[in-house]
């Protein structure tokens, strides 16, 4: 055994939602051993980029593992359910589809649904994957319903996430960790002190003149990873030429129209725009490739898209895709922007931050920092961001699209030797290949593949079994179970006025 001493101090640098996602489960982590100490330093002059503000299932089980109720945050936040998303325009124009947190159907005699999906197509059935997805068929009626604890149907029990204010939520983990004694202190960073004997970090010096010293540092201090690179320099992999964005804007506008249970992602001349509904306002943004359009071109697209009165003046972001080449190095982790960024099309940042977070817990140091420890956190979460990366430029390769000078250059493109194994697999015969620390489960590739037109050339033969009128009939009954469900389901905007409305608890700090 070991006979270092254990970490005894933490220092995050940074806050946002990084920062606060880190102290919140720190203090959770050493919740039974208050010696310990836990210190963010973060600056009040420097603004956070603030715009993560639809989230993946995971965030869920982080919530749930803090202890935190789920009604209190929803109204302290501004939230509103997520189903999934809604991708328009990316296959070809006028041409959309649903990527849904959830499986399809059930499985046919073992085999993945989309086989016994394919086999009817290809007897001539025209109907739409998404019609056996409960999640997408509410979607698609603006309807919302947590699935029940104990369902009876396989395809009742699916998962959801949450569209939310993110300087709100930022705001609701602060207060959860001053609670349980996490020291705040608004300064900034003016030096890193290194040890001489190791090269790690020893203290930061702040402008107010304090030396903060820690035995772990937490570096969520966004793009300019002041901690991670500045300091320690362990280096940028840079994946400009598969995610060749590299640019945004964002701007909140009023809300009006329905009150949307997902996002939606639209396709447009040199990038995307997201729309995300809150309770309060709408998450506007245009991702877009700042080689093929100029950042005044961006804002008018952007603002002539709002669907009301825009709330804010337009927050331009700048960012080169890519990650670390090590998140871990010496006594320092990179959490959240600080580690990398893919971009925000999928919700993947805040979901990064946890998996971070959970990288950080499950290979928590003494004072030894051991060398086989940081080297396999680094592995898995390595892994983790190129497994993601590979589901992005899916989104580009797959498209159709040549009506501009970005899409027939991402569908010319070659792509890395990862994904293009998985295309290949699924267009002979649907099956899809899963690597080891994949984020993203097989039904969300199968949407991805079928959503650009890759329908596998053979089916799985298990799904042979059946003849064509009794599979037809199984399929036609799972699409009149999943109708009823629907319909049992409330509009989205009634279930949130009725069980977590905002107005309703007491107003965001």
């Amino acid at each position: 055994m070991s006979g270092a001493p254990p970490v005894e101090q933490v220092v995050i640098v940074g806050g946002g939602t990084a920062g606060w996602m880190t102290a919140a489960a720190l203090a959770h982590f050493w919740r039974q051993q208050p010696h310990k100490r836990i210190t963010l330093v973060e600056s009040t002059d420097i603004g956070t980029v603030g715009v993560g503000e639809a989230t993946l299932p995971t965030i869920r089980a982080f919530n749930a593992g803090l202890g935190i109720d789920e009604i209190d945050f929803i109204r302290k936040t501004q939230a509103t359910f997520k189903l999934g998303i809604e991708f328009v325009d990316w296959h070809r124009c006028r041409q959309t589809f649903f990527h849904p947190f959830a499986p399809y159907g059930v499985k046919v005699q073992g085999a993945s649904f989309h086989h016994a999906w394919r086999r009817l197509r290809e007897a001539g059935d025209q109907t739409e994957i998404g019609e056996y997805s409960l999640p997408a068929v509410m979607a698609a009626e603006n309807r919302f319903a947590q699935p029940a604890q104990r369902a009876v149907a396989p395809f009742a029990n699916f998962a959801y996430a949450y569209h939310f204010d993110a300087a709100l939520y930022a705001r609701y983990l602060r207060d959860y960790a001053l609670a349980r004694g996490v020291r705040r202190i608004d300064a900034r960073v003016l030096d890193v002190r290194l040890r001489g004997t190791d090269g790690f970090i020893e203290a930061i010096a702040l402008d107010g003149g304090e030396l903060v010293v820690g035995d772990l540092f937490v570096d969520c201090s966004g793009f300019r990873g002041l901690l991670i690179e500045s300091a320690l320099a362990t280096g940028y992999e840079d994946w400009t030429h598969w995610l060749p964005c590299d640019r945004a804007v964002a701007m909140p506008c009023a809300r009006a129209g329905a009150l949307t249970p997902y996002t939606r992602a639209s396709a447009l001349e040199a990038g995307w725009r997201w729309r995300i509904p809150l309770q309060h306002r709408t998450g506007n943004g245009y991702v877009y490739c700042s080689n093929f359009i100029s950042d005044d071109r961006a804002v008018a697209a952007l603002r002539a898209n709002l669907d009301g009165a825009a709330l804010a003046e337009p927050n331009l972001l700048r960012f080169t895709t890519g990650r670390r080449k090590a998140f871990w190095s010496r006594n320092c982790v990179a959490i959240g922007l600080a580690s990398g960024f893919i971009e925000p099309l999928e919700s993947t940042s805040i979901a990064l931050i946890q998996s971070g977070i959970a990288k950080l817990l499950a290979f928590f140091p003494d004072r030894d920092f051991f060398a086989a420890d940081i080297g396999e956190a680094n592995r898995v979460m390595r892994e983790e961001y190129e497994r993601i990366r590979d589901f992005i430029v899916l989104h580009y390769k797959g498209s159709a699209r040549v009506d501009s000078q970005l899409w027939r250059m991402t569908r010319a493109m070659s792509v890395p030797d990862t994904l293009q194994h998985k295309i290949d697999l699924f267009r002979s015969r649907g099956h899809v290949v899963a690597y080891a620390e994949e984020s993203f489960e097989e039904a969300s590739w199968v949407t991805m593949f079928l959503g650009f037109g890759m329908v596998p050339a053979r089916h799985d033969p298990r799904v042979d079994d059946p003849g064509l009128d009794e599979l037809r009939n199984q399929l036609r009954r799972l699409r009149q179970a999943i109708a009823a469900g629907v319909r049992a389901a409330p509009v989205h905007a009634d279930y949130v006025a009725q069980h977590c409305s905002a107005t309703d608890g007491p107003s965001p700090n």
